[in-house]
């Protein structure tokens, strides 16, 4: 029996891709109201979903980077992160009955700065016990 034995670079790589793909697939559908209407509760939902997406792309990359110091693997994994959410924003640009928004990414943004604290205070905490 054959094994499939990925390159460990890709197989790193594999969760932020994958969760990229994620966002990709959302954000290409035309219209994610319930009813036709946004209720301040589907509003908030939907920033709260972008916070949580763009955190867990961040992470993604922190943990995929290649060994280097934490300040630039932090620095690294938060401007993918950014440059991802710009590039969605204009990809929803071209979907039907959807935006792209400066705003989103923002929001976005905030997502990729709760990661970066979260794993700062992982870090510290490690050292600490050591």
């Amino acid at each position: 029996m054959s094994s499939i034995k990925l390159n460990p670079t890709i197989t790193r790589f594999l969760p932020a891709l994958i969760w990229m793909g994620l966002i990709f697939f959302f954000s290409s559908i035309p219209d994610l109201s319930l009813h036709g209407q946004l209720s301040v509760y589907d509003f908030v939902l939907r920033k709260l979903a972008h916070i949580t997406e763009y955190a867990i792309l961040t992470i993604c990359y922190y943990y995929a980077l290649p060994n280097m110091q934490t300040k630039k693997r932090l620095l690294l994994s938060a401007v993918i992160s950014i440059v991802y959410a710009t590039t969605d924003e204009f990809h929803q640009s071209f979907v039907y009955r959807r935006t792209g928004h400066l705003s989103d990414v923002a929001i976005d943004s905030i997502g990729v700065l709760i990661s970066l604290v979260l794993i700062k205070s992982v870090h510290a905490k490690k050292a600490h016990r050591s």
